[in-house]
Parts: C-alpha cells; structure tokens; sequence
C-alpha cells in the first residue's frame, strides 16, 4: 500500500515557534518517507535535546527522545540490534556539533547505515539563543554581548575529514530540495549527514530566509560537480559568499554491520524470545 504525508501524522501537533524552519523539516521528512513507502513499524526516529528534537512526538513512526547530544550511541543500538529498521536521527547544531560531536566522529568513521538530520540554526534556540557551534564570528548573543570570538566549525568539511559516504546540505525554506536530499540519504548504504540550515526567527534575526534566499544555490545547478570527487567537496564546503545546497560527496564503502562479526549469524533482534517476554512489572515501575 503506498503511504502519504498523512499516514506520518500525529494527535500531538507541533508548538515551534511560528515560521520556525523546524516546520519545513518536517514536512519534508514525512513527504520522504511517503515517497521511500517504507512501513512506518520500521522507522526509528531518535533525538537528542533541542527544538529540533522533538521531531520524534510528530512524525508518527517508533521514536526515541533521548538525552542533549547523546542521541547516536543508542541510534546505533538501534541499528544493531535491527539493521532491517530505517534509523534516522534528529538534533540541532547545539546539540550534535557541541557536547555530541564526539559521538558523531565516529559513527562517521564507523560508517553506520543511518541518516543524521542536524537542524542548523546557528544558535541555541531552545534555552533562549545563546551561541553555538556554528554560530559566525562576530555574532551577539546573550552568552557573547560583544561577539563571538570563536570560528563557526564547519560540518561539512568535518564529515568529509571523518569518513562519512553521504555529505550533504539542505534548507528548509526548499521543502522540495530537502525531501529529495533525505530519500537520497535514506537509500544510501552508510552514514549520511544532511547539514540542513534552518531559520530560527525568534533568536537569528542575521541568517534569515530571505538571507538564505539570496546565498544558497544548487550543487545539481553546477554541471562540474562530481559528487564522487573528495576534493571538489572539500573545496565547496569552505565557499562562504555563496552557500551550495546539496550532495556534495556520496561514495560507496562497506558498512559497519557488513564487517561486524558478530552480525554474521543474524540479527540480533530476532534471537530476542518475544513471546517469553512479560514488561508489565517494569511498565508498572515507571507509569
């Protein structure tokens, strides 16, 4: 049966702020996994902490809301335990380029097959728009009245550096661009980073949308670009007068469950005795 949009909603509705870019994020997100027909049961949508992380309570699949910038380590429990399943991992650039970057090195390295969706707004947005991560040299906050002093890291040129096999970039002002860029990550065998830019109008009043209007272009626009070529990417992650959007790398390596010994003898997840298996005392510990 092919699934819609709406096979993808939940009772809960979403409380962003209006005109956040979280929105378009999302609806690109469920219009992918339309498009992709993948079976809602055998979608895990795992967060961290942020705006961005309550992805999971509103797109209606299994989620897991986990805590600030710990949303890999169990996204690969995850993975391992049911390679079957579609992982897909939520946060923001607060959370996954800040305390959780050193999880997300090495799942890069690892080659993981999941889809990692960092929601880049260039601020904390969620405890009032302090700086982050990414947050350019020069930008006031409440946490830097005079400016940052510190250079923005660069995710893409990080996952370039860490091995990822799918480097790319969205925005969620181009609703259509992003859910392509988020099927194309889902189908790829590996870890894939969608570094998606994402207005916050509440707290960046500098990286706009109609800032991003006027700086983002299409990498799919530019005939020479070789997706497959290392240092073509590299060069294009560090342009900064105009911002491409897009794939900027996407190559092929065996991934981490391939290699793993373990995994040889099945999957982990169907050896579990589910019918043996009584939570009601532990279901009872905790509601």
């Amino acid at each position: 049966m092919p699934y819609t949009t709406k096979d993808f909603e939940t009772v809960a509705k979403p409380d962003w702020c209006p005109g956040c870019g979280n929105f378009g994020i999302q609806a690109a997100m469920k219009q992918a996994l339309a498009n992709l027909n993948i079976d809602p049961h055998m979608i895990a949508l795992v967060a961290g902490i942020g705006c961005s992380s309550k992805m999971p309570h509103w797109v209606d699949t299994y989620g897991l809301h986990t805590l600030h910038g710990r949303a890999i380590p169990p996204a690969q429990g995850i993975k391992l335990a049911n390679p079957k399943l579609t992982v897909i991992v939520n946060t923001g650039d607060g959370d996954g380029y800040g305390i959780g970057v050193g999880h997300l090195v090495h799942a890069m390295r690892r080659n993981i097959d999941m889809t990692y969706m960092v929601h880049d707004n260039m601020v904390y947005g969620l405890t009032k728009g302090q700086t982050a991560p990414t947050s350019p040299k020069g930008f006031k906050t409440p946490s830097t009245p005079f400016g940052s002093i510190e250079e923005p890291l660069n995710p893409v040129a990080l996952a370039l550096t860490m091995g990822a096999t799918f480097v790319a970039r969205g925005y969620a002002g181009d609703v259509q661009h992003l859910t392509m860029l988020i099927e194309e990550a889902v189908k790829h065998k590996g870890f894939a980073l969608i570094d998606t830019y994402q207005p916050c109008v509440t707290f960046n009043k500098i990286q706009t949308y109609a800032y991003f209007v006027q700086h983002v272009y299409k990498l799919d626009s530019d005939p020479a670009h070789d997706k497959s070529n290392f240092e073509m990417a590299m060069k294009k992650a560090w342009e900064t007068e105009k911002l491409p959007i897009g794939i900027f790398y996407q190559v092929s390596r065996p991934t981490y469950e391939e290699q793993e010994p373990g995994m040889a003898s099945g999957i982990p997840a169907a050896e579990l005795p589910i019918d043996d298996i009584d939570i009601t005392k532990t279901m009872e510990k905790y509601m």
